[in-house]
């Protein structure tokens, strides 16, 4: 399955209705997103210890992914300089990742081409289909309504370790973004 597709109503092994977007949901460009973009901007970032992308972030920032805080209200996250913008962030952004209602998606989906981001990633729950196709007509990547917390875990094995049945692609440690080794 080269081109991968929106995953709702189905999952990974799904077939694709051929009317969804062409988004970046097989595995093995899951994987590719993963392996190849280590700098993730993440908008939405909450300091609140028990907020999902609070948590999402350690995770990531743990498996050593640069993650970017993008929230107006924080001056800091996570003991990491916490940005007003996309626009506003020192250096390059390789991937956007979207913890915000959908309805602001449009605007930060522009942000993100305007930054020069590869990727656009949106959180579970998180489904703007027009700036999906946005951002894809703009020549990025597109993951929508998936983790990357979730999806690094399922790559790593990490998902077994609470006893759920995810379909862990490899149980094989892949590494860190810097070719260092994994868990």
């Amino acid at each position: 399955m080269d081109e991968a597709f929106c995953s709702l109503p189905g999952s990974l092994g799904s077939v694709p209705d051929k009317s969804t977007l062409p988004l970046s949901h097989a595995p093995h460009r899951i994987l590719s997103i993963l392996r190849r973009y280590g700098r993730i901007a993440m908008v939405g970032l909450s300091a609140n210890p028990l907020r999902p992308s609070h948590f999402v972030a350690m995770y990531l920032t743990n498996r050593g992914y640069d993650v970017v805080p993008v929230n107006p209200r924080e001056r800091e996250i996570l003991g990491r300089k916490c940005y007003p913008s996309l626009r506003a962030i020192d250096g390059p952004v390789e991937v956007v990742d979207i913890f915000r209602a959908p309805e602001y998606v449009p605007a930060i989906v522009e942000e993100g081409i305007e930054v020069g981001a590869r990727v656009i990633w949106m959180q579970f729950g998180v489904i703007h289909e027009q700036a999906a196709q946005r951002a894809i007509d703009a020549g990025l990547e597109v993951v929508m309504d998936k983790c990357m917390k979730v999806e690094h875990a399922r790559f790593d094995g990490g998902l077994t370790s609470m006893g759920l049945h995810t379909g862990v692609i490899s149980a094989n440690s892949w590494g860190q973004p810097d070719g260092s080794p994994g868990l």
